[in-house]
């Protein structure tokens, strides 16, 4: 158990043993892992972090955000963890409690009858109001309870050792994600200031528009014979109205359906305002650091399982942006990402032999092409209307040949569809729990829009359950990755169904193998023997641009 103090301490709590005050909390933990390290060597041990840690401290804390970074600062890195937030939060949500405050102070609270304390996202929002009572400190001996309380739960689960796995894979997460915003993803500002040049024109003073924005805003007030602000959407709105156009919204969707010369610059404008906003100047000076990109990744920050950000928008990084991407002098960057991922998951998931047999191989699509009239997008048509509800164009007749071809993967997806139209919960493979539905949810089924409100309920289930396994699976090959890595090889970037390794030049051999070896431990570690395969393809690249 560890439990941070003020000026670098804390406490310790080896399992079984009363907690221990250190004045260097970095220095102790890190005595404590190298130590082990050293023993598993003795001992002949070589498993180590290939296999989730095997053999070294289980680190306990309430919440690896509060804690690892600063373990990070002074060098420490760490093979495994137990997440106390993390954990709390996919046991209350299998419970049927989605959203209840998770933190290990509200889990404590919770266990002792007492007034649950909100979660809070940054430390200014957690001091007490004049009238608030303030919360004890956390100390190792409710970091223990809460600690035995969930272990208790899970081992009271169906299937306790499906969500074990989930809750390491999870708690590897925290520890990568940390890493990743630790160590950074190479970027080069000069050819980052570059493309900015190309695209926008040279940097404006504050309260400015580049150059390039500023042409296509005066075509756009030219077009429309007057000046407003074309990041308004209330005054497009206005002005379409304006020039005899009636539009609800400024939304790109529906201003694509308008027959009207002001359109199209409208739009670049828009697209271009958004690259700006988001990838210009200001926002490097924000998140690149000694020529590094540092995101704040949130682990589980989207229902699936999928990592959100809380800041840097890394996974909405723009393509043209992978050219500022570029790895040290001797170095390289190794990017790899799984083919036709959910897919395949549904074919593990289902147990479809049919299906499985085709997933046995690189292209999916290709593979079951012949079933679908030798064309490898009615193939992928069928897929992705059975896993996302997709109604439209050919999509019928093609679900009603996987019905009849792969039963069981269709009736997988019905079958969780069924469930989210009833109200009910659904559930990943190895146990992440859907959010319950609203009461506005219930309110509109039980009237007019009931069916519709039904049906989009059970979009929402069908894809989930397939998603959210494909999240774990991705979280599984990088927590085996991670330990497959040899130094100072590093993972440096994750998004959905891809990552990035940053290694000096004369390991990117070894690096791809890694990449390689880690998916078949991963698909082993939650699927067992399955004739589906999950194949990533690595390259070795010197900018991330050249990875597509």
């Amino acid at each position: 158990m560890v439990v941070p103090g003020n000026e670098g301490g804390g406490l310790l709590r080896p399992e079984g043993r009363p907690a221990v005050a250190v004045p260097d909390l970095a220095a102790a933990v890190r005595e404590l892992e190298t130590g082990c390290g050293q023993r598993r060597s003795a001992e002949g041990g070589g498993a180590g972090r290939a296999e989730g840690g095997a053999g070294a401290p289980r680190w306990v804390w309430a919440d690896t955000r509060e804690v690892y970074p600063a373990l990070l600062r002074r060098g420490v890195r760490l093979s495994r963890c137990h997440d106390l937030a993390l954990t709390e939060g996919l046991l209350l949500a299998h419970e049927g409690r989605y959203g209840e405050p998770r933190s290990a102070r509200a889990a404590h609270a919770r266990l002792h009858g007492l007034p649950v304390p909100d979660d809070h996202t940054a430390p200014e929002a957690r001091q007490a109001t004049l009238f608030d009572e303030e919360p004890p400190p956390l100390d190792a001996e409710m970091v223990a309870e809460v600690h035995a309380d969930q272990l208790r739960r899970i081992e009271a689960l169906p299937d306790p050792h499906r969500f074990r796995l989930l809750v390491a894979a999870e708690s590897a997460g925290a520890l990568i994600a940390a890493e990743m915003g630790h160590d950074g993803m190479p970027w080069r500002r000069a050819e980052h200031d570059a493309l900015l040049l190309e695209m926008l024109g040279p940097r404006p003073v504050h309260g400015m528009r580049p150059a390039k924005l500023q042409v296509l805003a005066d075509r756009v007030a030219a077009v429309f014979g007057t000046a407003f602000n074309p990041d308004s959407s209330q005054q497009i709105v206005k002005a379409f109205k304006a020039a005899g156009t009636t539009v609800s919204s400024a939304r790109a969707h529906e201003l694509r359906r308008i027959d009207h010369p002001g359109v199209e610059p409208l739009l670049a404008y828009k697209e271009l305002a958004r690259f700006y906003s988001f990838h210009g100047w200001a926002w490097a000076d924000q998140w690149v650091r000694d020529d590094r990109f540092r995101p704040e990744f949130v682990v589980a920050g989207v229902v699936t399982g999928r990592w959100a950000t809380s800041g840097g928008g890394a996974l909405q990084l723009h393509k043209t942006m992978r050219r500022a991407v570029i790895a040290d002098e001797g170095w390289t960057l190794v990017v790899a990402d799984a083919a036709q991922l959910e897919p395949r998951v549904l074919a593990a998931m289902a147990g479809d032999g049919g299906l499985a047999r085709a997933a046995g191989q690189i292209d999916l699509y290709q593979a079951l092409a012949q079933a679908f009239g030798g064309e490898r997008d009615h193939a992928k048509i069928a897929m992705l209307s059975a896993m996302y509800g997709g109604t439209s164009g050919d999509a019928p007749k093609l679900l009603a040949v996987m019905r009849q071809r792969f039963p069981a993967a269709y009736r997988f997806v019905e079958d969780a569809a069924r469930a989210g139209e009833e109200g009910r919960l659904v559930r990943s493979w190895l146990g992440r729990t859907c959010p319950p539905p609203s009461a506005r949810w219930r309110e509109l089924v039980s009237g007019p829009e009931g069916m519709r409100a039904a049906r989009d309920r059970g979009r929402f289930t069908r894809n989930f359950v397939v998603q959210a396994t494909a999240a774990e699976w991705a979280l599984a090959l990088m927590a085996v990755l991670r330990g497959l890595l040899p130094d100072p090889a590093r993972l440096v970037f994750f998004q959905h169904d891809e990552v990035m390794v940053h290694c000096p030049a004369e390991l990117a051999d070894e690096v791809v193998a890694a990449v390689g070896r880690a998916a078949e431990e991963a698909t082993r570690l939650l699927f067992g023997a399955t004739p589906v395969r999950f194949p990533m393809g690595a390259v070795a690249v010197r900018c991330y641009a050249d990875a597509k």
